[in-house]
């Protein structure tokens, strides 16, 4: 049986990466956007990526120039290589997930996005997922796992069938991805979601008037989106979605 997503992913906005504000030195995915999140009572969302010792690191792109200042992936080096390279406006280096799990501790809704480590969102899985769910074990809290790749989702159904799980999803505009056309028009219709046991989906904001996401919701599914940027934004996403994973703004909280 496919694990429901927990309520509390519906009651709460969710911060994008944390509720990153370089300029209060809280840089996305940080310890510090952490605590600020958990501090302000909203949900929060975070990236894996894996290390050359396979290790799940809380970090969004593969290249590390854009977020460290120094260029490479983050693939090649080792998890305390990771840890101990300085985040740009932060003090510290890139968290582990066990650190990220510690932080949090249940206190918020935490939805984790699993970067796509095959390349071409295809069947090259598996290291990312099994530390992940060894770094999940005993975790006490409203947790959710995501990720683009249907692959990915159908692995963490494998390791941990009693975890919440759903894909990430989008219009898949072939200009925008290092993908297949082909690729990107399977993707786009969401055939997988059934075959991977996902519980919900979480939307491209520009695409929410897409028919699939119309079906799905019709049958009882969950609707998150990705990334409102503004309360005029939210608004029109609510119309659709369930709930919103923002940024740049204070989404408003419920009461």
């Amino acid at each position: 049986m496919t694990p429901s997503l927990p309520a509390e992913f519906l009651q709460t906005p969710l911060a994008h990466r944390a509720l990153h504000d370089k300029t209060q030195n809280r840089p996305e995915n940080s310890r510090a956007a952490i605590r600020a999140a958990v501090e302000a009572g909203y949900g929060i969302e975070v990236d894996l990526q894996l290390t050359s010792d396979d290790r799940a690191m809380v970090f969004h792109d593969y290249d590390m120039a854009r977020l460290t200042g120094q260029s490479g992936p983050i693939r090649q080096i080792t998890a305390t290589q990771a840890s101990s390279t300085t985040l740009l406006h932060a003090d510290d280096g890139i968290p582990t997930l066990d650190e990220v799990l510690d932080l949090v501790a249940g206190k918020v809704p935490l939805l984790i996005e699993l970067k796509d480590q095959d390349g071409a969102m295809g069947t090259d899985v598996g290291a990312l997922e099994q530390d992940a769910v060894r770094a999940l074990q005993g975790y006490d809290g409203p947790l959710a796992l995501m990720s683009f790749n249907p692959n990915s989702v159908a692995e963490l159904a494998r390791l941990a069938p009693d975890l919440p799980r759903g894909l990430v999803t989008s219009s898949y505009d072939p200009q925008d991805w290092p993908l297949s056309e082909e690729t990107c028009s399977h993707l786009r219709a969401i055939p997988d979601f059934d075959r991977v046991g996902a519980s919900f989906i979480s939307h491209e904001v520009h695409d929410l008037a897409r028919p699939r996401v119309a079906e799905l919701k019709s049958k009882g599914v969950p609707i998150l989106c990705w990334t409102v940027r503004s309360p005029e934004q939210e608004a029109e996403a609510r119309k659709v979605a369930d709930n919103v994973t923002f940024e740049g703004y204070l989404a408003a909280q419920p009461g």
